[in-house]
């Protein structure tokens, strides 16, 4: 059994992997993340191929100014994965805790490449048990209310990283998560309009998806850009609006546009964009196909079995460490 102690540390451990046509997920990558699930059968190469031009195309007809051909600008991603050591000193084992995007902008015209935003999609093998473990285990106990402290510990986790050296010596600004919507509320279009991020929207109420994001200490913000149907939910830190860039905007949007075009078609690639009140449903038939294979059952599956993996090897063996960890900070 490990035990606590005052001189405990948790410390970070950057992985970068380039997610291009030859991307191929790696024994420690999450495979329910959208790269990985993208990135397997016989139809990899074209999947991956078939994503990275949507982007592209996505950022081009945004980044319109001087760009009269549509195709000055090139997106180019990397996984970031990250790895959780407890009392690394003392030869504590690294876990895989989450995985982000990070976004590069490379300018053809100049050669110049234009940082974009790290975050994105966001994965994580805590997550996945929260969700699939926890969650599943209170409802079946009879229980009618979310426990008190759901998500809590991730969220100390979360931004135990985001303070750590190995964040800071990495990027220079807060991540931006953008997910989404959820099909468990209603949005309704508000005056304010942004001119990359487009029309604003607010939610009726928090999901249980907002609820744990804010234990991450991310507040979340609701836009529909110009030519996209549906709105995204942006998780961000600070002031969404003016701390970045219209690139980096743009490279965030163009990404996870289209990943959830390819993962939610009902949404996001509907055939009618949302209303002035907007209930997303993925039971939504009058919607296309982007011919991209995804497969969403088994991406809810293996959710399910990395939760239980995460409770076997991190949260069962190193609770107490955990525990009195986050009573700590």
């Amino acid at each position: 059994m490990t035990t606590y102690t005052a001189a405990t540390e948790l410390t970070f451990r950057i992985r970068t992997t380039r997610f291009d046509e030859e991307y191929s997920p790696s024994s420690g990558s999450r495979i329910t993340t959208n790269f990985a699930n993208l990135a397997r059968g016989e139809n990899r190469r074209e999947n991956l191929r078939g994503a990275l031009t949507m982007i592209d195309r996505r950022f081009n007809d945004l980044a319109d100014w001087d760009n009269p051909e549509r195709d000055r600008y090139t997106v180019e991603l990397e996984i970031v994965s990250v790895d959780l050591h407890l009392d690394a000193e003392n030869g504590g084992p690294g876990f895989p805790l989450i995985e982000i995007l990070d976004v590069q902008i490379l300018d053809k015209w100049t050669g110049r490449r234009i940082p974009g935003i790290a975050g994105n999609n966001f994965s994580s093998y805590v997550r996945d048990y929260d969700f699939s473990v926890v969650l599943p285990a209170h409802k079946a106990s009879g229980a009618a209310e979310i426990p008190s402290d759901f998500g809590d510990l991730h969220g100390k986790l979360f931004q135990h990283f985001l303070a750590s050296d190995a964040y800071r010596e990495r990027f220079s600004q807060p991540p931006v998560i953008c997910i989404s919507v959820s099909t468990s509320r209603t949005y309704t279009r508000r005056d304010n309009r942004h001119p990359v991020l487009g029309v604003e929207y607010r939610q009726d109420a928090f999901s249980l998806t907002d609820e744990y994001f804010t234990r991450m200490g991310l507040q979340v913000r609701y836009f529909m850009p110009r030519g996209s149907v549906a709105p995204l939910a942006f998780y961000h830190r600070g002031d969404l609006l003016n701390d970045y860039s219209d690139l980096a905007l743009i490279g965030t949007i163009s990404t996870m546009e289209a990943f959830q075009k390819i993962y939610r078609p009902e949404i996001y690639n509907a055939n009618s964009a949302a209303g002035h009140v907007y209930r997303p449903s993925l039971q939504d038939q009058d919607h296309s196909v982007t011919g991209i294979a995804y497969d969403r059952e088994e991406r809810s599956q293996l959710a399910v079995t990395q939760g239980r993996l995460t409770e076997e090897q991190f949260m069962t063996p190193y609770r107490d460490v955990l525990d009195e960890w986050a009573a700590a900070h």
